[in-house]
């Protein structure tokens, strides 16, 4: 199997898919210097002690692989499917080795070589986020039930989306009630979130209106290919992930989960800006909210793909003071809560134990209401998850940051 940067000779056939030693060049496997610091901050490395777990173990098993020394074997692929993809070690890492596009190299290679399997549920996933519209069609229920204001899934966090009007119909009614003239910025909406949590959404646009910026939503917007990423199934060509918004000419586009983001960003052109929403806000002069909340105290988590990914390693305290709530940083605030994008589904167990000692202070934490607040929707669905399951036997409300920034529905009436 050749590790160099040319296609091999004897280059896999349709029968016989490409391994990731095909389709890496050798810098990338032999990048890591072996020093450890990763160790500390590996999330499974610390929950089973196991190199093989660790990313300098698993970049030395992907090496082995690639050069023959070992075999491609069913162990290999498990080490590859436990890995959060939290991108911790890529912080921690004195080398610079960009362990998240290894990672997803190899993920895609042991997908399609069959090595590793993907449940049932998570390939539906996969191509309902592919197809958005039809995505949002067949969730309407779900949405209607969350706005009726059932529960259920022990991830399905309280909100009141609307059940029939768009993000980007609804934007376009502020726009033309209020027609600000700010920078034109273009709001990436996602899939899951446009489709069940919309809500968070809504209160991205009427923050982003109150605070002069010109919000279009292309409706035609597609996958961000996240959760394709997340799976080592194919996306859709950057070209297509992108064309929505780059019809529009915008300033810049806008997200408000961390993970889509960064997905988002490696289809970017340079020239077109991706910003996540809080880190944006950091830069303008806020209206500060004022909530009726005395003993309130909110803690701050910080999504992985934000901190490690797009490389955001503090939200702005003018954004924190904005909200007019006390607050601070949850403790090991950028440790990965277990979420991982699909990670939390795919691997419950894990995501689960990962979040049970992070989670721990909320079962003593001050406030009334407690607040745990995040920038990524899938960060707050395992966040949730922890009163469901009961690592955590105290009240708590789980908020998106932009919701304490929200001026709420009744905006502009």
């Amino acid at each position: 199997m050749s590790i160099s940067n040319e296609p091999d000779s004897d280059a896999a056939t349709p029968q016989q898919p490409p391994s990731a030693a095909d389709t890496q060049p050798r810098d990338l496997l032999t990048s890591c210097v072996h020093c450890g610091l990763c160790l500390e901050v590996c999330p499974t490395w610390k929950l089973s002690g196991d190199e093989n777990n660790s990313p300098r173990g698993r970049l030395r098993l992907w090496r082995e692989e690639a050069e023959q020394q070992i075999p491609e074997d069913p162990w290999t692929a498990r080490y590859t499917e436990d890995c959060v993809g939290c991108l911790a070690c890529e912080s921690a890492c004195p080398a610079n080795v960009p362990y998240g596009q290894i990672l997803e190299l190899q993920r895609a290679a042991q997908v399609s070589s069959g090595r590793s399997r993907i449940p049932s549920f998570l390939r539906l996933a996969a191509a309902l986020a592919a197809r958005p519209r039809l995505f949002s069609s067949l969730a309407t229920p779900l949405r209607l039930w969350r706005q009726l204001g059932f529960g259920g899934s022990r991830h399905l966090f309280p909100g009141r989306p609307h059940v029939l009007l768009s993000t980007a119909d609804y934007a376009t009614q502020l726009m033309n009630q209020f027609r600000p003239n700010g920078p034109v910025a273009a709001l990436q909406t996602g899939c899951l979130m446009e489709s069940v949590f919309r809500e968070i959404n809504f209160a991205t646009v009427r923050v982003l209106i109150e605070n002069n910026f010109r919000v279009v939503v292309p409706a035609a917007q597609e996958c961000c290919g996240a959760v394709h990423e997340h799976l080592g199934l194919a996306a859709a060509s950057t070209d297509c992930r992108i064309a929505a918004f780059t019809r529009l000419n915008p300033d810049l586009i806008v997200t408000n989960s961390s993970g889509c983001g960064l997905s988002l960003a490696h289809a970017a052109p340079q020239s077109l800006p991706v910003r996540d929403v809080i880190a944006l806000l950091g830069e303008v002069s806020l209206t500060r909210r004022t909530p009726d909340l005395p003993d309130a105290r909110v803690y701050i988590d910080l999504p992985c793909h934000l901190v490690h990914g797009q490389h955001v390693s503090r939200i702005p305290e003018s954004v924190l003071n904005a909200t007019g709530l006390p607050w601070e940083y949850a403790p090991r605030a950028s440790d990965c809560c277990g979420s991982g994008g699909v990670y939390h589904l795919r691997k419950p167990e894990n995501a689960s134990r990962i979040l049970q000692e992070k989670a721990d202070f909320l079962n003593h934490a001050e406030g009334s209401p407690t607040i745990l607040a995040t920038s990524n929707h899938v960060c707050m669905m395992q966040w949730f998850s922890a009163s469901r399951t009961g690592l955590v036997q105290r009240p708590y409300t789980v908020r998106h940051l932009i919701q304490l920034l929200d001026p709420g529905p009744d905006f502009g009436r």
